[in-house]
């Protein structure tokens, strides 16, 4: 159970993992993940589920070192940060891992995002470099930075990745190198985190590599080149960059590359590749239960033995459908945030007398955390079984959001503790449970096509009503404007508008809808319009954003994107 620590005077409920401390070594998170790679030279690091590609733990070491190398060549210094816009390909942990080797700060971007929005990271991030491939090449190429183009297209105004690290090859040992030290910055994703509106998250080799010790407790030395997992979730999320490229190549497994979601491509990637370990979203556990594509492959074949859920809460009737379906398939849950990436986990090693948390919850606090849930209307700490704000605090926390003190002042409190703006609270046995969300974030999971199999789906990509509110008052139609999550079975939810049309407007829901598209990537589109009187709103002035979501729910007339 989780271990309460004995309270202050102000009677502080804070508990402790059910777990003991794990010691977090003082080396750079590259060190840390390529350590001993040496001894698993000839082993597939990384594989192309569509195209076979493949790179061996000798070729990742060597290709992170010439990457370094070639980067320092072209300028970039201790703190400069390199945008990343690809989608998941064999390369991507090598880019990253390369970054940070050179003592640059890893930003991964969304490559389906706008051009506009890949500009606005770019400039929120004050960035030097930005590495893409061929296909989004015309998205940053007028940024007025260089870019290194990963391909086989040569292109005249970009450089070459394979020609760069060629000419790494060739250069000589000279250049200047500046120590990486474990508190320097290492990446820097942007997140929307408790307010809605997009914010560099600084985090430093040291709190990447506490985070890889304590969600990693629990694997044994026997799993260690023995796991295959697979890589469908973007890179470019914290989850897919730290929890699955830098976790895999901790243990020495194999991580299987899929940059899209197919059905068929999936399950056969399942199959050959065989996948012990799939993180996936629920529309891709949804699709496992209902669609019959499913059936026409030997099941029997499948080496998973777990998948792991935790852009979403997972619904009971679905969980139960695919234990159903997979009876020899554990059901992981975990819980996490760009701020602090995983708290929890609901499976830990048996064999080491771990148990598993019960169903329904997010699981148990990992070693080396605390955490304490709060009033949030007055910060008081509260005890079991209430919830409350789940604050967290540990080595892992991030130092800050970029440019941005105000922020990170609301967030992080002068002790220390990160305010997660989500509801939960633990009960006696120390199983975490969340229950609601402060912030208003809509969790849009899938880029979906009329035909389920052709679905692409994302990893809990997350949509910010403050962002398309703001995109909605641009229209020199709009008066006001809200934004609220729909649910839906699908993508888990929508993103849907109620819009105050000035007098005399013209404009119909639909052409609402595709003005918004026209300016946001595509999982971000609002998918639902309707034109309403006026917004309800507080005395404070805040949208009353349950009223709304009643209403579209009820089936008031609006107008639907198709998906």
């Amino acid at each position: 159970m989780g271990t309460p620590i004995p309270c202050s005077a102000q009677e502080e409920h804070i508990f402790q993992s059910r777990h003991p401390a794990v010691p977090v070594p003082d080396i750079t998170l590259p060190d840390f993940v390529l350590q001993d790679a040496e001894l698993y030279a000839d082993k597939v690091a990384f594989v192309e589920a569509a195209t076979g590609k493949t790179y061996t733990y000798a070729e990742v070491v060597r290709d992170t070192r010439r990457f370094a190398k070639a980067l320092r060549s072209l300028g970039l210094r201790k703190g400069h940060v390199v945008v990343v816009a690809l989608p998941n390909v064999a390369e991507y942990g090598i880019v990253a891992l390369g970054i940070m080797t050179a003592g640059g700060v890893f930003s991964g971007a969304n490559p389906t995002a706008h051009e506009s929005e890949l500009k606005k990271q770019a400039e929120a991030a004050d960035a030097k470099l930005i590495v893409t491939d061929d296909l989004n090449y015309g998205k940053v190429k007028g940024l007025g930075l260089p870019v290194i183009v990963l391909g086989e297209e040569s292109i005249s105004t970009a450089v070459n990745w394979n020609e760069l690290l060629d000419a790494a090859d060739r250069a000589g040992d000279k250049l200047s190198y500046e120590e990486v030290l474990q508190s320097d910055l290492c990446a820097l994703p942007f997140s929307s985190g408790t307010t809605g509106m997009s914010k560099g998250v600084m985090l430093t080799h040291r709190n990447l590599v506490a985070n890889l010790c304590s969600s990693l407790f629990g694997v044994g030395p026997e799993m260690v080149g023995q796991v295959a997992t697979l890589g469908l979730i973007p890179f470019f999320h914290i989850y897919g960059i730290t929890g699955i490229c830098c976790a895999t190549l901790r243990n020495k497994g194999k991580v299987v590359v899929m940059g899209r979601f197919e059905l068929r491509t999936f399950l056969n990637a399942l199959i050959t590749q065989e996948v012990n370990f799939a993180p996936i979203v629920p529309p891709i556990i949804l699709a496992l239960v209902k669609n019959p594509i499913v059936e026409e492959f030997d099941l029997s074949k499948l080496k998973l033995k777990a998948i792991m859920t935790a852009a979403a809460p997972l619904a009971p009737e679905l969980l139960t459908a695919f234990e159903n379906k997979f009876p020899g398939v554990q059901v992981q849950e975990a819980y996490g945030l760009t701020e602090h990436s995983c708290i929890t986990l609901t499976h830990g090693d048996p064999s080491k007398g771990h148990g598993i948390a019960k169903k329904n919850s997010v699981g148990f606090l990992l070693p080396n955390l605390e955490i304490k849930f709060i009033n949030p209307e007055n910060g008081q700490s509260l005890p079991k079984n209430t919830p409350g704000e789940i604050c967290v605090r540990s080595q892992c926390v991030m130092q800050g959001y970029f440019n941005n003190k105000e922020e990170t002042a609301r967030t992080i409190d002068a002790d220390g503790w990160l305010h997660t703006g989500d509801i939960g609270y633990i009960d006696n046995d120390g199983d975490i449970f969340i229950v609601d969300r402060i912030k208003e974030l809509i969790k849009y999971k899938g880029f979906s096509s009329k035909i389920k199999i052709a679905s692409l789906f994302s990893a809990g990509q997350t949509v910010a009503p403050a962002e398309l509110e703001a995109i909605l008052l641009s229209h020199p139609s709009v008066e006001d404007a809200a934004v609220v999550p729909l649910p839906d079975e699908e993508a888990g939810e929508i993103p849907a508008a109620c819009v105050v049309m000035s007098k005399g407007a013209e404009e119909s829901e639909e052409d609402i809808m595709e003005f918004v598209a026209s300016n946001v990537a595509r999982y971000k589109k609002v998918r639902v319009v309707q034109f309403v009187d006026s917004i309800p709103k507080s005395p404070s002035g805040k949208i009353m954003r349950r009223l709304l979501k009643e209403k579209m729910g009820s089936g008031s007339k609006a107008s639907h994107f198709h998906k």
